[in-house]
């Protein structure tokens, strides 16, 4: 009696293999946003939903301190000075935490959002004051990208890529940068100064 293939017990020695998915390209063209279309992806969160202040805010703190989604949805309130204008940062992968000053901006935003959202532990906090998930955080600032025009996907890891580029155009030390996003190693922050104009200011002197 013959048997049917599907019921025949799997070999490693078959000639049958299943071959893995195909990895998708993506869609972007780079992994990082402009310092433009960051204001702009702030400026339609903001108009977008009953927590266009959290989210707007969201974006702007992932950006000005190169934030990853798990640092930022665990960011708590004794780590943040709003009278002398500092905020504790503690990164994942074995980074290296920092002390970032505020600014105006930031300053507005965070007390803004302690006025809307009182007397919680965590910053960036759900309705029943829970404190967001990760997927609620790629959610949001896919949505701005999307309704701000953008075009390809927008993922939060671009606001920290943002962050060290921005950072690099502005001719900061390496070091600094490195310091200032956490990098354990700095050959994650070389590739910010690589791809910064400034390196090449000089070659042409008309």
């Amino acid at each position: 009696m013959l048997l049917d293939p599907s019921q025949l017990p799997f070999s490693a020695k078959s000639n049958s293999r299943v071959l893995p998915p195909v990895k998708k390209t993506s869609e972007r063209d780079r992994e990082y946003l402009r310092p433009k279309e960051v204001e702009a992806i702030i400026g339609t969160a903001k108009k977008v939903g009953r927590h266009g202040i959290r989210d707007a805010a969201i974006i702007l703190l992932m950006f000005r301190h190169g934030l990853r989604t798990a640092e930022l949805v665990a960011l708590k309130w004794s780590q943040v000075d709003l009278t002398e204008g500092y905020i504790e940062i503690h990164r994942v992968k074995h980074g290296h935490d920092s002390i970032h000053p505020l600014r105006a901006p930031e300053l507005r935003a965070l007390r803004q959002i302690q006025r809307e959202y009182p007397e919680t532990q965590y910053v960036f906090v759900s309705e029943r004051k829970a404190p967001l998930s990760t997927r609620t955080i790629r959610h949001l600032v896919a949505r701005a990208g999307v309704l701000a025009g953008l075009g390809a996907p927008v993922h939060p890891h671009q606001l920290r890529h943002a962050c060290g580029y921005y950072l690099a155009a502005q001719g900061h030390d390496t070091r600094a940068i490195q310091d200032y996003l956490g990098h354990k190693n700095i050959h994650h922050t070389v590739r910010y100064t690589q791809m910064s104009p400034q390196r090449f200011e000089s070659f042409w002197k008309d």
